[in-house]
């Protein structure tokens, strides 16, 4: 596809089984690029730090003297957002310009924190830095020689936002502004009020795999009647159909039956659904998502490349306004750290807060049953015993990123 790195698709256009395999090829894909460890340093210089990268959310950090650290062993960084007191977001390498040493320092992937005086202290020092990144102030400033302090604030790194989402870039120039890169996927999902779910229950792990074996077992919905037959018992059959190509980004549709739920599930389901707020509002939707307003449509599923996906629910069996994300971020070839968070508008009362948690289990119970394939497959890849993966239909989102990543890759040899 000509058309993989420019974002300009048009943003309504569905594809049938029949379009994707013109578009896309149905040839088997060969496994070399997750076996062999120089695929991996090839793709952290070539695509994470080249590429946009969502590492926060605005209800994160709220307030002014918020700020979030996060850790991306993949770019050798450990970086700083914040919001300042002019209300502006920003990010820093999480790097004392004196020394080295790290300004916030962390024992976790992130972190989160508030300065009510808008500075940031080096402990190793005592440097000190506002929100906005200036050199504040230096101890015993008199006994250097020679000090530019204009010139030694933390060391800014691109940040922009979409839709209440905050990317990163570390190129120093990025050949494209944060909505250029998302192109018509920014343009299709804009509009959805994402930051009003503001309540998260969060999940995290490390699995000794290839970052992209792990994106790739949340890109399809191939194995849920199987891998999911525990935590979703009496599977009724779905439908993954709207196939969208977007730029290096893609998405596609759930409609279908779903699952017969537990008892204990729709009482739950009935808190929930009893409030305006909580209840399912597909009327809420981007006009391009199930644009029929079928009543079956279970959740959205898009895909920004290179490692975040978002499930967009606002169909039957799903509260109002409520989505999760996944994102993979790579700690070396053969380990990646798997981040879920679900996301709900905040609870009125002690049943809705129940009927979420509830909710929230479900998920992470499924999302124990992914996870736990994932070091498998991995190892029977660098075993040797295939050399290739086949793909069906419904797995064309995985045809899609595997397409791109050797399309950015391979425009980075040129």
């Amino acid at each position: 596809m000509d058309n993989l790195q420019s974002g300009n698709s048009t943003p309504h256009a569905i594809y049938t089984p029949a379009d994707i395999r013109r578009q896309l090829g149905v040839e088997a894909i060969d496994l070399e690029f997750i076996r062999n460890p120089d695929s991996y340093r090839h793709e952290q210089e070539r695509i994470f730090r080249k590429t946009w990268l969502k590492v926060a959310t605005t209800w994160e950090i709220p307030k002014a003297g918020d700020w979030k650290v996060k850790e991306l062993a993949v770019c050798d960084a450990s970086i700083i957002i914040t919001r300042g007191k002019d209300g502006q977001i920003r990010a820093f390498h999480n790097v004392c310009p004196h020394r080295g040493n790290k300004v916030i320092p962390t024992s976790d992937y992130e972190t989160f924190g508030h300065s009510r005086a808008n500075v940031m202290t080096c402990r190793f020092h005592g440097w000190v830095f506002g929100t906005d990144g200036e050199l504040k102030s230096v101890p015993m400033k008199e006994e250097f020689a020679n000090l530019d302090t204009t010139c030694l604030g933390l060391r800014s790194i691109h940040c922009d936002q979409w839709e209440g989402f905050i990317f990163i870039n570390f190129s120093p120039e990025p050949e494209q502004s944060l909505a250029q890169y998302l192109g018509a996927f920014g343009t299709l999902f804009a509009g959805y009020p994402y930051s009003e779910s503001t309540t998260s229950f969060r999940y995290s792990t490390v699995l000794n795999c290839n970052w992209k074996v792990a994106l790739y077992a949340f890109s399809e919905g191939y194995h849920v009647p199987t891998i999911h037959a525990g935590s979703l018992p009496g599977f009724a059959g779905i439908e993954h159909s709207d196939f969208r190509l977007l730029g290096p980004h893609a998405s596609s549709a759930i409609y279908g039956g779903g699952m017969k739920t537990a008892a204990s599930t729709l009482k739950f389901a009935q808190v929930l659904h009893g409030t305006d707020k909580h209840r399912p509002h597909p009327e809420q939707l981007p006009l391009g998502i199930n644009p029929q307003r079928r009543e079956d449509f279970q959740f959205e599923l898009p895909s920004v490349f290179p490692n975040l996906i978002i499930h967009l629910g606002a169909g039957c069996g799903y509260p109002g306004l409520s989505f999760f994300t996944h994102q993979f971020w790579p700690l070396g070839h053969g380990q990646t750290l798997w981040e879920g968070i679900n996301y709900f508008r905040p609870a009125a009362n002690a049943a809705e807060d129940m009927a979420q948690r509830h909710v929230n289990a479900l998920h992470r119970n499924a999302w124990l049953e992914d996870t736990a394939t994932m070091e498998d497959t991995f190892f029977g890849v660098m075993s040797g015993a295939i050399t290739e993966m086949h793909l069906m239909d419904r797995e064309f989102l995985i045809r899609h990123a595997v397409r791109t990543l050797h399309s950015h890759l391979n425009s980075e040899e040129k």
